[in-house]
């Protein structure tokens, strides 16, 4: 261990009388000296001095900086001098940051602002390149493909039917088809008709997609019929239009660009809605509006600089915010989408050898599919890309190290951003040896890591990362309780009426080898994590396993047992009726509700939650608790007359005696392990 292993912090009051010293003709003052060995990791030693307090800070040099420990300092004197100030203040709300460093943090580090064409929607950027380069080749699917010119057409003729069938500013539609290129055109339509998109995977559970189309009540829903079949009754005002029915009347309509102005579109209507996990149970459909995705396209043309020869591999699946610079960024400057076909993007041979068959260029990654790729990848393989983007799971040091090592020509670049704040709002080039941070603010954003109180913290301080600028969505679609809640008026910004979303992620501000501000991920502050890529509100999933008659309680969190491998696990108490819930049904109850990504790979049988002394539950004793290892084939009910396997034979889904319980502070808690398939 680099710090004391005891305690870190000593604190010296130094009452004795200072004594004098004295020599008859000469004038004695005292002359500091640093010190060469401290006991502890910081050490402040105080005493009256006369009229005033002097001391020293010493600090362990393995630890801390100069800088930073001067930083320390600053912040304690400006706390003091605000207890004298004014003796009858909350002391959470005490100032700790000086004037300057309180302007650096708020202003210094969001200096941001940038022109753009924040009066532009997105499709038109379509529609400026379409005239541009007619002929180049806008997509590719496989054996397909459409020009520039041929989408726009085709895109519409489709956004006229929409029009006709009541689609207007802000009105829903929803989308339920498969990754090809009809999928495409629809999103590209339903924006030229003013309406807003609702992607809906249909991968996804019938009763989440049934939840997501009542929420989101669209005015038409395009699909195909083999998915329309899948999704049960529908409610009779829905429009329902199967592209690929034999009668297809848009067809025959006019391929001009729908007019924006006689449809009373601006770019502060919705371009799509997306459902992301919610901790209630129910997921919650996050609004982005037409600007404020301009204004992430452009800086990503201007910080990456697509051209009209490269081509940008689409594979993340549309009900994930990633997908939408995916599909419209390569549009800004006549380059070629291609598609990835349904699945695919969980294919690491397939996609080193779909990179090398169409000859991409861009593509991104969620840090653990980078892994399972550079895995796949063959020595010299996928020279072509020249640019790769990550998101979505914290990107660790070695995945840096391994691009640089595999794909010199490609430069790595990670961004971070929820949902809520149309996809990315933060950017960096992380390199190998150093520290990875999720980097700076992008164009027209800016982001505050802020106390409970609201403040800023100190350089180098974890708080609560909040965003503003631009970029913040809307809001939460027919959730205003909780739209108020996380969508929060923003004190620091010029403009009137601002507002910042409140991410529930954790981070501090760095400063870079640069001198730049960078900020450093640290997690979230609440129950919701990233497993590849997928956010996930573990409550919903909890609440899920509620509805099971044989679970009287659980509790779901994410461990990485293996490092680069995350995975969640479902702790269970079952009922006393029902104490044997088995991880396949558990696992059949889930997957008829939530998404594959959703299900826990691991399940805990418990006799009770355990809980801390003041009646709370006490997660980091789950923690401590043994989980078994993800099998990669379901387990069989056994017969009623056969007996247990034993816990050394490797297949065991029932309990496992030899997995002691640790005893908490209230009382001993039984367990039962399971692997699931």
């Amino acid at each position: 261990l680099a710090h004391s292993p005891v305690f870190q912090v000593m604190f010296a009051w130094q009452n004795a009388p200072e004594g004098t010293f004295e020599l008859p003709g000469l004038q004695l003052q005292p002359v500091g000296a640093e010190a060469t060995a401290i006991k502890f990791d910081l050490e402040l030693s105080l005493q009256e001095a006369g009229d005033c307090i002097a001391g020293s800070l010493g600090y362990a040099s393995a630890l801390f900086d100069r800088a930073s420990v001067e930083r320390h300092i600053a912040h304690w004197q400006t706390l003091l001098r605000a207890l004298v100030g004014d003796d009858q203040a909350i002391v959470a709300r005490l100032p700790l940051l000086s004037a300057d460093e309180r302007l650096q943090l708020l202003h210094g580090f969001n200096d941001t602002a940038a022109p753009f064409p924040a009066e532009h929607c997105i499709h038109e950027l379509f529609e400026s390149q379409a005239e541009r380069t007619p002929e180049a080749t806008a997509l590719v699917f496989e054996d397909d493909s459409l020009s520039y010119a041929e989408l726009n057409a085709q895109a519409n003729q489709l956004a006229h039917h929409l029009i006709a069938l009541g689609v207007q500013p802000d009105t829903r539609v929803a989308i339920a088809l498969p990754r090809g290129i009809e999928m495409v055109m629809a999103l590209l339509a339903t924006l030229k008709a003013g309406g807003a998109y609702v992607p809906l995977d249909p991968n996804c559970p019938a009763e989440r997609l049934a939840f997501m189309l009542a929420d989101s009540a669209p005015r038409v829903l395009v699909t195909q019929s083999g998915v329309r079949a899948t999704l049960g009754e529908l409610p009779s005002s829905l429009a329902v239009l199967a592209l690929d029915a034999p009668d297809r009347p848009w067809e025959a309509g006019p391929a001009v660009n729908p007019d924006p102005r006689t449809l009373g579109l601006t770019s502060a209507h919705l371009a799509y809605v997306i459902y992301t996990s919610g901790s209630t149970g129910r997921p919650k459909g996050a609004m982005n509006a037409h600007h404020a995705v301009v204004n992430r396209l452009l800086w990503m043309q201007q910080a990456y600089g697509l051209g009209c020869h490269d081509a940008v591999l689409q594979k993340t699946p549309f009900g994930f915010d990633v997908s939408v610079w995916e599909f419209f960024w390569p549009w800004l400057n006549g380059a070629r989408l291609v598609l990835a076909r349904p699945g695919g993007q969980r294919d690491a041979h397939y996609l080193v050898d779909l990179i090398e068959r169409e000859q991409l260029t861009t593509l991104h990654f969620v840090p653990s599919m980078l892994s399972a790729f550079l895995g796949a990848l063959p020595e010299g393989g996928c020279a072509s890309l020249r640019r790769i983007l990550c998101s979505g799971e914290a990107l660790g040091a070695h995945e840096v190290r391994m691009v640089h090592e595999r794909l010199p020509q490609a430069p790595l670049y990670n961004l971070y951003g929820p949902t809520e704040a149309a996809v990315d709002v933060t950017a960096c080039e992380p390199q190998p040896g150093a520290p990875v941070t999720i980097g700076a603010p992008i164009a027209n954003t800016r982001i505050y890591v802020l106390d409970a109180q609201g403040q800023p913290v100190p350089l180098g301080v974890a708080g609560e990362i909040h965003i503003g600028g631009v970029q913040v969505g809307r809001g939460y679609l027919n959730r205003p309780e909780l739209t108020a809640e996380r969508f929060v008026p923003d004190p620091f910004a010029a403009e009137p009426g601002a507002r910042m979303y409140r991410t529930g992620d954790l981070g501090r501000w760095r400063i870079d080898p640069h001198g730049d501000g960078t900020i450093e991920f640290l997690g979230r502050n609440d129950h919701q994590v990233k497993i590849r890529g997928f956010r996930i509100e573990l409550g919903e999933i909890e609440a899920r396993l509620r509805e099971h008659p044989g679970v009287r309680e659980a509790v779901v969190l994410a461990r990485e047992d293996e490092p680069g491998h995350p995975r969640l696990v479902a702790y269970v108490v079952g009922e006393p009726a029902q104490p044997e819930a088995l991880p396949e049904t558990l696992r059949t109850h889930l997957a008829s509700a939530l998404p594959e990504y959703m299900v826990p790979a691991a399940y805990v049988g418990l006799d009770a939650l355990p809980l801390t002394p003041n009646g709370k539950l006490d997660r980091r004793a789950l923690r401590l608790r043994r989980t078994p290892p993800t099998a990669s084939t379901p387990t069989r009910h056994r017969k009623a007359n056969s007996n247990p396997p034993s816990p050394r034979s490797g297949r065991s889904c029932w309990p496992c005696s030899a997995l002691a319980a640790p005893t908490t502070s209230s009382r001993s808690v039984g367990t039962r392990c399971w692997r699931s398939g």
